[in-house]
């Protein structure tokens, strides 16, 4: 009666703001990461792009899906190597980041070189425990048996190790020179190469202009070879060639790119202020 608030609308009141303070402390976040913000709308877009190729392949080629059964498991099971490689590196990157070691780990003897060795030998730990059990499963699942494919089992493993790591490293580095608001790009970056690696279709079913983007990726050479195995028991040496030389090409640029951004964030005293 004299003026004074209600208290229930004050209550009211208090809550509102309560509410709005929360919604925009993350929208400053958001506005601040644009990784953030591209993976909103990412991860629609992949799934559309991806599948839409599957379709528009099979829609083609119906004789050929009635004997891919095998081929697409095997896809899958080789795709979960690269997928697993790079998050071998990245993330294990990422949870020294996240637990702030990086002052302790860079005060010993460490060289950033040797930081790169030790995380691409626990990828190859990571990505075997990861994936054998996974082909051991198809068999009495699906009754495909992945190790059928012989030596050039291994020639493929070894590519799509390699790329990932090379992923892993491009990817850290970035992590390394924009904080942990770039996290995400650990996903971002290996479902990127998934619609023009050819996983579960040939790259000539991908548009004339993205054909050259695709077959710039070892990981492409290593699906085709793939696909010549099962349907034509043809090891293509060819494409096995053009994958190692592409992966040497790679792995060097990216080896490079994380040691640049490692001097970089030294010289800038990032390692110890990390965040987002």
């Amino acid at each position: 009666m004299n003026g004074e608030p209600n208290p229930g609308q004050s209550e009211i009141a208090l809550s509102i703001r309560r509410i709005l303070a929360v919604f925009l402390r993350h929208v400053y976040v958001l506005r601040r990461s644009w990784p953030r913000i591209l993976d909103m709308a990412y991860w629609p877009t992949v799934q559309m792009v991806l599948w839409g190729f599957i379709t528009q392949f099979f829609m083609g080629h119906s004789s050929w899906v009635a004997q891919a059964a095998g081929v697409l498991i095997s896809a899958v099971l080789l795709w979960d190597i690269l997928f697993r490689a790079n998050l071998g590196v990245s993330l294990t990157f990422l949870e020294e980041m996240w637990s702030r070691n990086f002052g302790q780990l860079f005060v010993s003897p460490l060289r950033p070189i040797e930081m790169v060795m030790g995380m691409t030998l626990l990828s190859f730990v990571r990505t075997l425990i990861g994936v054998l059990p996974a082909a051991l499963l198809a068999l009495p699942l699906f009754d495909v048996w992945v190790f059928s494919l012989g030596l050039p089992l291994a020639a493929f493993f070894a590519n799509l190790l390699v790329f990932g790591w090379s992923i892993g490293l491009l990817v850290s580095a970035a992590v390394l020179r924009l904080g942990l608001g770039a996290e995400n790009l650990a996903w971002v970056a290996i479902f990127a190469v998934a619609p023009i690696s050819g996983i579960y279709y040939p790259i000539d079913t991908l548009p004339p202009w993205l054909q050259p983007v695709a077959w710039a990726l070892p990981s492409s050479y290593v699906f085709e070879g793939m696909r010549a195995v099962l349907f034509d028991g043809d090891f293509r040496w060819d494409l096995f060639y053009k994958a190692v030389a592409l992966n040497a090409l790679h792995f060097a640029a990216a080896v490079g790119f994380f040691l640049y951004m490692f001097r970089v964030a030294r010289q800038r005293g990032l390692l110890l202020q990390q965040g987002e």
